[in-house]
């Protein structure tokens, strides 16, 4: 460092202490407790001890500064051994195996890691075995600096996170050279949307002008109030026509979506939404201003102007005035209603009902305007015929929730019987309307089941907002006493029903014997409980998301569902665990509708990142796509070896696919881990240009490798994964990493492997998908983001 720079982070430092110390100067371990942020007591006592080199039980300025220069600014042989000291528990100079034990223990806690004790064991002796080279039965300083020269990105910036509040802030990063927005990487990816956009002010200038000119004798604010107005007439009809889904479905395939951002339709309609509103402020303070005017020479006041209909204004008996007061009330309402404040808290009724007053608002634009209608006719028709489509399609077939599992994060997992007039793409969503949760609410939510599985539907439901957890507790009810009389009979055809749909949709589709069959249905799934202990196999059909719903009945044994009847609701003739049920529970589907995921099967290399929930979209992708390379995977008739053909057809031109899954915590990745297991155990044990698909998975409330807290822990995984070739997190071949992904490294990686042109596909948080455009921009690669 520069004098400057020490200088600055000298007087930082100091800074800092004095915001945390007492009067007396001095920090007491529970102030460095809560300064250092650290979960796990045993840390904070460790530091605490090493920080306080004159054992007076407090912290003094000098002290710390000393600590802090060591961390931060010191050798890696000096932080190496600070962390042993941290390790030598009993100051002895070499670390045993209880210490050991007990330092990764409080790892665990502090990374909010949860394993059974025996996993710990392992953990423990898995490191403890590597770093003691001479089998003495203790690890030296020597020999732990030696294990760690085996992870070199560990030592690159060894530090403690949790005292990052004692570094200055980096000036560099403050000055940015240029604004993304004037990039010409972001013009170039981002064309259509601003060609889009351009147009569309263009043409709302080229109307306001017309209209002013075309009323130019009746005074600026009537020319004002006249060109907001044709400008709103042109708004109010566009921003229905961005909501027409089953059109831009169907334009999804064509020509057009190579011309028009289809994929930003819901934020175009919220722009449109918010210049609505603009427009609408401006029109009636302008007609305020006019009839302001007008009072003064008329023998009406201004209220009666703005309230009733005495002046006549307007072409339905004069009620221009009144109904445009209450169209600016109901626009306002309206807009503060659809803010993501509203959407994302937990009240998604109030924007539903909220929205759902548009009809209305056309209504009264028909009342206050004589010449919307004209805008309105033809784009209303077809907003009606969808409707009218829609209601058909939903009412068809009577759908019936046939199986629900209750997973881990309060995921609700809903099994529905799939009609045989459904079709839809990986990725699609659907409406569902459930009548015994609320019977005129309609959300929308990504189909999580592959097109191949014929019988059934899947939908994995988080329970965030007042519906989706009126749902979780609904099927978390005991069951009804009054069952059915035939109840054992049906559990045993439903349980047989389940294996044989497991079997068919797992199984490799044969090809005069070219294509190889798989057999991993003998390999056994081990899960880990929430209480920490290890379960034992876990059938498909009974773990979570490996669920499978009823294949056909026989003609014979139609049940109630199927001879079109209504069954008695609550009516559960089997039930697997508390968290697993049958049930005949009616509901009704509205879509299938597209989303930009529709396009993953024509890219050449594509990404998939899912941030918690977020994966729903790519579980229903990733079971096609592995269904399809399956048909492409071969066996040779005289070993075990397997490859996979590539080839290239109309239906796939995927080379490769990563897939990454970023989560909050070990329990987010529970209900999914088998469908995971599946995937991976599906892939050939060699292919021509390497994996086809490679998953990457995060932790973000674990701490990173580099982080003094956790780099035990971190070691210890590696190497227990190495052994057992499984993750002790989530049990897959993929090991979990900690913290959050280093974007440009990862996009780097992905840029070097040149598999063809890359298309980045994501569905989670708007926070994280501002952060991942923008490296898009950077690498060049095609963003989607997922939209309701």
């Amino acid at each position: 460092m520069s004098l400057d720079e020490d200088a600055r982070w000298l007087e930082w430092v100091t800074k800092q202490f004095e915001s945390i110390a007492g009067d007396d100067k001095e920090i007491d371990l529970d102030e460095f407790k809560t300064a250092l942020k650290v979960k796990e007591s045993f840390f904070a006592e460790r530091f605490f001890a090493l920080f306080d080199s004159d054992g007076s039980s407090s912290i003094s300025l000098d002290e710390l500064l000393k600590a802090l220069d060591l961390l931060i600014h010191g050798s890696e042989t000096d932080k190496l051994k600070f962390l042993f000291q941290v390790y030598d528990v009993d100051g002895s100079g070499s670390i045993d195996p209880d210490e050991l034990r007990t330092v990764l223990k409080s790892c665990l806690r502090e990374s909010a890691i949860s394993l059974p004790e025996e996993k710990l064991d392992d953990l423990t002796l898995a490191l403890f075995e590597s770093a003691d080279k001479d089998n003495s039965g203790s690890i030296t300083f020597e020999e732990l600096k030696a294990e760690l020269e085996n992870f070199p990105e560990v030592m690159e910036n060894l530090t403690i996170s949790a005292a990052n509040w004692l570094k200055p802030p980096d000036v560099d990063q403050k000055r940015r050279q240029t604004p993304r927005y004037l990039t010409r990487a972001y013009w170039h990816n981002n064309s259509r949307k601003l060609l889009f956009l351009c147009v569309y002010a263009g043409l709302n200038l080229l109307l306001f002008i017309a209209a002013m000119l075309q009323h130019s004798r009746g005074g600026v604010c009537y020319m004002l109030a006249k060109g907001c107005g044709q400008c709103l007439n042109f708004n109010c009809t566009f921003v229905m026509v961005l909501m027409l889904r089953r059109c831009l479905t169907w334009l999804r395939v064509t020509w057009v979506v190579r011309v028009l951002p289809l994929d930003q339709n819901i934020l175009l309609h919220q722009i449109v939404g918010y210049a609505i509103l603009c427009y609408t402020l401006v029109h009636t303070t302008a007609h305020i201003f006019n009839f302001v005017q007008l009072s003064e020479h008329s023998e009406f006041s201004l209220w009666e102007y703005l309230l009733t209909t005495r002046p006549g204004i307007g072409w339905v008996k004069g009620t221009a005035s009144v109904t445009g007061v209450i169209l600016q009330v109901m626009i306002c309402f309206m807009v503060f209603c659809s803010s993501t404040f509203v959407r994302r808290s937990g009240h998604f009724e109030v924007f539903y009902w909220s929205h759902l007053s548009y009809v209305w608002v056309w209504s009264l634009l028909m009342v206050h305007c004589a010449n919307f209608w004209k805008w309105f006719l033809v784009p209303g028709l077809v907003f009606l015929l969808e409707k009218i489509v829609g209601i058909a399609v939903s009412r068809m077939g009577g759908l019936y929730i046939v199986e629900v599992n209750l997973l881990p994060s309060k995921v609700t997992h809903l099994v529905i019987k799939r009609p045989q007039f459904f079709h839809f793409k990986p990725g699609d969503y659907v409406y569902i309307n459930i009548p015994v949760i609320a019977k005129y609410e309609w959300h929308p939510f990504t189909i999580s089941s592959a097109p191949e599985q014929s019988d059934c539907l899947w939908l994995h439901i988080r329970s965030m907002g007042q519906w989706t957890n009126r749902l979780y507790e609904y099927f978390r009810q005991p069951e009804s006493p009054t069952v059915s009389s035939k109840r054992l009979a049906t559990s045993l055809r439903n349980r047989r029903q389940l294996l044989k749909a497991q079997e068919e949709l797992f199984s490799s589709t044969n090809c005069n014997g070219a294509v190889a069959s798989n057999e991993d249905d003998a390999i056994e799934l081990t899960m880990y409980r929430q209480n920490g202990s290890r379960s034992g196999p876990v059938p498909e059909s009974v773990s979570g998301s490996g669920a499978q719903g009823p294949v056909e009945p026989l003609p014979d044994e139609l049940g109630p569902a199927e001879r079109g009847e209504a069954p008695p609701l609550r009516d559960v003739p089997a039930k697997f665990g508390e968290n697993h049920r049958f049930c005949n529970i009616k509901c009704y589907v509205d879509g299938p509708y597209g989303t930009p995921t529709r396009q993953i099967f024509a890219s050449e290399h594509a990404v998939l990142i899912g941030a918690g929930i977020g994966i729903t979209p790519f579980a229903s992708i990733l079971q096609s796509i592995m269904y399809r390379y399956r048909r492409r995977k071969q066996n040779c008739p005289n070993c075990k070896y397997s490859w996979c053909e590539n080839i290239k057809d109309s239906e796939m031109k995927l080379r490769k696919v990563d897939f990454i899954w970023i989560n909050r915590d070990q329990k987010s990745f529970e209900w999914f881990v088998s469908l995971l297991t599946k995937l991976e155990m599906d892939q050939a044990d060699e292919e021509p240009e390497g994996r086809f698909l490679e998953m990457h998975m995060y932790m973000t409330s674990a701490l990173s490798k580099n982080d003094m807290k956790a780099i035990g822990l971190q070691m210890a995984l590696d190497l227990l994964a190495k052994k057992e070739k499984r993750d002790s997190i989530t049990g897959l071949r993929t090991r979990t990493q900690p913290g959050r992904p280093e974007w440009a490294k990862v996009f780097q990686k992905v840029s070097e492997e040149k598999k063809g042109k890359v298309h980045v596909f994501y569905c989670g948080s708007p926070a994280l998908a501002k952060v991942i455009k923008a490296q898009c921009e950077h690498f060049g690669f095609n963003f989607y983001k997922e939209n309701f």
